[in-house]
């Protein structure tokens, strides 16, 4: 088993850089199938791989979803358990929407605030002090 340390001085993405771009460009039909190309020690791996990085974190819980937990364990120590819990939690919940399990942003409705009128007595003051 490695150990967090050797994970992190070893960092290499386990599959070729187009292959990872598909996988991420894939829509939610068409990601298993290009997972199931990959074998399962690199499939954890990848896994792990994606999850350290915010960008790639749902492609991570996905990948993982079709992982072993003993596959994610023995690359990623106690992260890989936890990415496997993630995985199974998440394929229990509605399947992730396009925004990537975003929740959607709502926009307010109302005024932010309500400004008080322009009072104009300042300007008329000083308008009366300077002669004409």
């Amino acid at each position: 088993m490695f150990s967090s340390r050797d994970a992190f001085e070893s960092d290499f993405c386990p599959v070729r850089d187009e292959l990872l771009g598909e996988m991420y460009r894939a829509n939610e039909s068409g990601l298993p199938r290009l997972v199931e190309s990959v074998s399962p020690d690199v499939r954890a791996r990848l896994a792990l791989f994606c999850y350290r990085r915010s960008h790639l974190h749902s492609l991570a819980v996905a990948i993982a979803g079709s992982c072993s937990e003993r596959d994610l364990i023995e690359n990623g120590g106690r992260v890989g358990s936890t990415l496997y819990a993630l995985s199974r939690a998440s394929s229990a919940k509605s399947s992730p929407s396009l925004s990537g399990g975003r929740k959607p942003i709502t926009l307010s409705t109302k005024p932010l605030s309500v400004l008080a009128p322009l009072d104009d007595e300042i300007d008329d003051e000083i308008s009366e002090a300077v002669p004409a």
